[in-house]
């Protein structure tokens, strides 16, 4: 019954569309049958009939142009709603940390990619997803949208960072079988899962993603040097999945993660955008700056550097630790940051790669 009513429906909009122009030829045809002038061959006759077939020709042109702004403002409107479904608007707080993201496609059709992120306060701290899907543009949305789709529903169900990418391995499997059915090129994504302890301490894995930048005062360094996982859709995991710890996010510090568009940017002459300097003369020039303040310096650099067409789709996420210090009891003047909590951390995990 449902599908009856849209199709009619769908059939008296198609008519209604097509009124206007049916009733403008009608008047074209019949002017030119009954209407003596048109009968003439004389000069007036033939500028009389040639202003009536103007008024008629630029009325089909108006109509067909009001047509199609109709159309594209729909389409526009369920491409904002998509966007907001898959790469929902992060809030601009979660848990004591101060967020900023953005998008930019380099499919001017999209106003999504492949690119992914996503930021969720569970019971097991703050887990962030950063992911990259092969390609760009409408051909990866689907991708996207089943890796999203997985994190969102693991984070929370999931105790141990690894059981998480496991989750995302297996969804991704399955959209990928699907695709094959349909003869759609193989496609591999690269992820970030990055864990925020209440402590700040960092937990990571990571598979074929660039590793974040950690902005520390004027300071601007990777998170670590490790190679990754290979990206997902490739390999299987390995049978041991431990996410492995990366120090701590002091208050104040930021984490700055991109996709691999930012850094693979290229100019007219071919060469890379420079984001770990961009980075840096941000941060000398303004060292409290906010999440928001870089990522919007990042991005006029960026698009600067690219005359404004990527080639490729750029994610960003801008992540600060605004969390207070805890004081010890009994430490009444301790220093218990900077250089003193950094050592503390290297003593609770004497295993960890210590980004500081």
């Amino acid at each position: 019954m449902i599908r009856v009513r849209a199709g009619v429906s769908f059939f008296r909009k198609r008519l209604l569309a097509l009124g206007l122009p049916l009733v403008w030829g009608g008047v074209a045809v019949t002017y030119k049958l009954t209407c003596p002038v048109a009968q003439h061959n004389t000069l007036g006759a033939r500028v009389a009939s040639s202003a009536v077939f103007f008024a008629v020709g630029t009325g089909l042109v108006l109509h067909v142009r009001h047509s199609l702004l109709r159309e594209l403002k729909e389409v526009r409107k369920v491409a904002g709603v998509a966007q907001s479904v898959l790469l929902r608007p992060l809030p601009p707080r979660v848990e004591g940390l101060h967020l900023a993201a953005a998008q930019l496609s380099a499919d001017r059709r999209a106003a999504i990619g492949g690119d992914l992120y996503e930021v969720i306060a569970t019971e097991h701290g703050v887990r962030v997803v950063m992911g990259d899907v092969r390609g760009h543009g409408l051909d990866a949305i689907g991708t996207a949208a089943a890796v999203l789709g997985s994190f969102r529903e693991a984070v929370h169900d999931e105790p141990e960072l690894g059981s998480v990418l496991r989750r995302l391995e297996r969804a991704l499997s399955r959209h990928l079988r699907d695709r094959a059915r349909a003869d759609l090129a193989e496609e591999f994504v690269t992820v970030l899962l990055l864990e925020i302890r209440p402590d700040g301490e960092l937990r990571a894995l990571n598979c074929g993603h660039p590793w974040p930048y950690l902005l520390s005062g004027t300071r601007v360094e990777p998170l670590t040097r490790t190679d990754p996982h290979p990206p997902l859709g490739l390999f299987p995991l390995p049978p041991e999945l431990d996410a492995a710890p990366y120090g701590t996010l002091l208050p104040g510090e930021t984490l700055f993660l991109h996709t691999d568009g930012a850094e693979d940017a290229r100019d007219a002459r071919g060469r890379f955008f420079p984001l770990s300097e961009v980075l840096t003369q941000c941060m000398r020039s303004t060292p409290t700056a906010t999440p928001q303040g870089v990522l919007g310096t990042v991005f006029t650099a960026l698009l600067r550097h690219t005359s404004g067409t990527p080639t490729d789709d750029v994610a960003i996420l801008v992540l600060t630790n605004d969390r207070q210090p805890r004081r010890p009891l009994g430490a009444r003047g301790d220093d218990i940051s900077g250089s003193a909590a950094r050592a503390r951390s290297a003593t609770t995990h004497p295993q960890s790669t210590n980004h500081l």
